[in-house]
């Protein structure tokens, strides 16, 4: 039985980059014999064991063989007899297909060292082309390893699986998992700029593919492209660490803009809570249609469709007058959920500064419409019922409409010395 070190962990340490995990293939062993070394079986479609002491986990070698569309249609085969290179030889990029030996010595069958000095993803072989997550898997690591190239036969070969509907097979939440990480990677917007070149993202998210070639703002044919502007501004929330729920809602917030009604309501509307507020837009019908095919987790959800919704009247904050901004506190829930909000207007401003010249810019819309929810959540609701109370003992209907008054009272005050920048 032979141990050896394989895939991300012997690339990132050739990179010099921190190694998360450790991956292990054993060589040469059976099942029974990994669980009387004490190994624990896990493995649900092939055998994984974890060690008795590290709990790291370690594959029996295997090879694999296809038998439907999708990346679950493989039969796996294991055996003492399947070799390293034979293990090695099924993964999908060669610069994953590296291994170390127990005294650290490297194997590299297929030149996956070159291919970190060169910066290029290439697969391993033809059989890439049977499992459509690796095209997404490729897009995720163009994110993370941003000087790297797509070599132009597996670029080609990702094509042909766009082509032959391979692709197509991709179940939704399996590819939301991949774009979830390759969102939170150092620059996203690789990721859709490799799934373009394949063709993959017009299959994947049709909606989003669609806004390259239009204006980001109607009427404005010199405005910027709009793919080019969504790309620009997620690239601005991972340059700010922002979490997930915001680098989503980015992504998406102007999904269906400037497709005819009648179209966008050509597909109804899923089913379940606040399905309703889909009537209002295009954009929010799209955002919330993308939601619901990929299972997108509620977090995020609930802050797509609010960015969707709202993102416009962030940006025209200072035209409010005291009484629409707490509309607009009320209707985001900033009474219960102050943080959304708040995330909210990360994503507003790294929209913002994805446009044309603005990466810099400053975006005051955000601490003025921070402090507006702050002197609105300061009113003591409490205490304005109690004097309601006590005044119109017989009439509760009016203290809603009293708090109401009182926290538009405090945000009028608020914008009075707010010190709002000349040119807005």
């Amino acid at each position: 039985m032979r141990i050896y070190i394989v895939g991300g962990a012997v690339r990132d340490e050739l990179l010099g980059l921190p190694v998360q995990d450790r991956d292990y293939v054993v060589v040469g062993a059976t099942p029974e014999q990994m669980i009387a070394l004490g190994f624990t079986p896990v493995g649900k479609d092939f055998p994984v064991f974890l060690h008795p002491l590290t709990h790291e986990e370690h594959a029996l070698a295997r090879t694999e063989r296809k038998t439907a569309l999708g990346y679950k249609g493989f039969e796996f085969f294991t055996s003492p007899d399947v070799t390293l290179e034979e293990d090695l030889a099924r993964r999908d990029l060669t610069i994953n297909a590296m291994a170390r030996d127990e005294h650290g010595n490297l194997i590299d069958p297929f030149g996956g060292r070159a291919d970190l000095l060169a910066g290029i993803f290439r697969h391993v072989s033809p059989a890439f082309a049977e499992d459509p997550v690796r095209i997404l898997r490729v897009a995720r690591f163009a994110a993370r390893f941003t000087g790297f190239k797509v070599a132009p036969e597996t670029n080609q070969l990702m094509r042909n699986m766009v082509d032959t509907g391979e692709v197509d097979a991709l179940v939704p939440e399996r590819a939301w998992q991949e774009m979830a990480r390759g969102l939170m990677e150092q620059k996203p917007s690789r990721m859709f700029e490799v799934l373009r070149a394949c063709g993959a993202l017009a299959r994947i998210l049709p909606e989003l593919d669609g806004r390259w070639g239009m204006s980001q703002m109607k009427n404005v044919p010199s405005e910027r492209d709009a793919g080019a502007h969504v790309m620009t501004a997620i690239d601005q929330a991972a340059r700010g660490n922002l979490d997930l729920p915001v680098r989503f809602a980015i992504l998406v917030h102007d999904l269906g803009k400037g497709q005819a009604d009648a179209d966008a309501q050509s597909t109804a509307p899923s089913s379940g809570k606040q399905r309703h507020r889909t009537h209002e837009s295009p954009v929010l019908l799209s955002v919330d249609r993308v939601c619901a095919r990929f299972k997108i987790p509620n977090d995020c959800r609930d802050l797509a469709l609010m960015m969707a919704r709202d993102h416009a009247e962030v940006d025209r904050a200072f035209e409010m007058r005291a009484d629409a901004v707490v509309s607009l506190l009320e209707r985001c829930d900033v009474f219960r959920k102050p943080q959304r909000f708040i995330s909210m207007l990360q994503a507003a401003e790294c929209v913002h500064r994805g446009r044309p010249g603005l990466k810099q810019h400053k975006f005051p819309q955000k601490s003025y419409l921070e402090g507006a929810m702050h002197a609105a959540r300061g009113v003591d609701a409490g205490a304005v019922a109690r004097e309601v109370t006590a005044r119109l003992p017989a009439q509760p209907q009016w203290i809603p409409e009293q708090v109401r008054a009182a926290r538009i009272a405090a945000v009028s005050s608020f914008i009075h010395h707010f010190n709002i920048p000349s040119n807005h």
